[in-house]
């Protein structure tokens, strides 16, 4: 029987723990960040991989402020009113990209259900002027739904970034319970429409496992998934950010992440990041790569 720690439910286990970040490229990314004024999803969202991606001069910016308008039980991102956007941030995310000499970007936010388009408009601002510092960066964007409005989508998409990322999460049933304000639908759909707004770009979406989530209901998700033309996938490891979050299921050993890669690249999937500590932007790059 697995022991369980109090509050935080079951015991991580060995291959699931990792040193705590150091080292001076680690310190000199986080002193870029905090001087220039920016948010990343690594800290916010209390990644497992900062340490390995600051060390390497990578990072997933996350714009519009680092509170966000829903509260999705499995998110540690803090929810809440956030404040209005700054309209130097894209400037100032640029400047961030040139000055670490990133060739490959990942750009995130909070969902923004406060803003009109969602915030849909800084997301294409953010690419125009990483482009106009170095038109070699290649752009990655993980987005929220946008409440399924297809205008937001629209501006994105025709800022033309190289891949269009955005999240299922997890399988239909635990909506509910994982992410009550977002519709499995909704994001189907998106994913479905961005490809019908430019065939070129490249869609990704990524799911977390240790929810609770049933054999065939992951399998079915990734079905769906192919149907809307995404092929570009990650699955990783659920973990709970605090006692006020979901707690984990179950911990996925890595041999059967392994079985859901080949699994999934037999279903259709052109590439997939598949491992316990897998995230949505983890080796981006890599995936990116025809």
């Amino acid at each position: 029987m697995t022991r369980h720690e109090p509050g935080m439910g079951l015991k991580k286990p060995s291959w699931l723990r990792r040193s705590i970040p150091s080292g001076p490229e680690y310190e000199r990314v986080c002193s870029l960040l905090i001087n220039s004024r920016l948010n990343t999803v690594c800290r916010e969202a209390k990644c497992p991989n900062i340490g390995e991606c600051f060390s390497q001069r990578i990072a997933t910016f996350m714009i519009m402020g680092a509170r966000c308008t829903r509260n999705c039980r499995f998110c540690g991102v803090e929810h809440g009113i956030p404040a209005p956007p700054d309209p130097d941030e894209p400037a100032r995310v640029a400047g961030a990209v040139f000055k670490l000499g990133l060739l490959y970007v990942t750009v995130t936010s909070v969902t923004r259900d406060d803003l009109p388009d969602g915030g849909a408009g800084l997301f294409a601002e953010v690419i125009a002027q990483i482009r106009q510092l170095n038109r070699k960066v290649s752009v990655e964007v993980l987005i929220p739904d946008f409440q399924g409005d297809l205008d937001a989508l629209e501006k994105v998409v025709s800022a033309r970034p190289d891949v269009l990322n955005h999240n299922i999460e997890t399988v239909p049933r635990l909506y509910f319970e994982a992410r009550p304000q977002a519709d499995y639908g909704r994001s189907l759909d998106l994913l479905a429409r961005a490809q019908g707004l430019d065939q070129n770009v490249r869609t990704k979406s990524g799911l977390m496992l240790g929810l609770g989530e049933r054999e065939d209901e992951i399998q079915q998700v990734l079905t769906d998934l192919l149907r809307t033309g995404c092929h570009i996938l990650t699955l990783g490891q659920y973990l709970q950010p605090s006692r006020a979050h979901l707690p984990v299921a179950r911990f996925v050993r890595p041999d059967e992440f392994d079985l859901w890669r080949e699994k999934a690249l037999e279903m259709g999937f052109s590439k997939v990041a598949s491992g316990p500590f897998v995230r949505s932007s983890y080796h981006a790059r890599e995936l990116a790569d025809n």
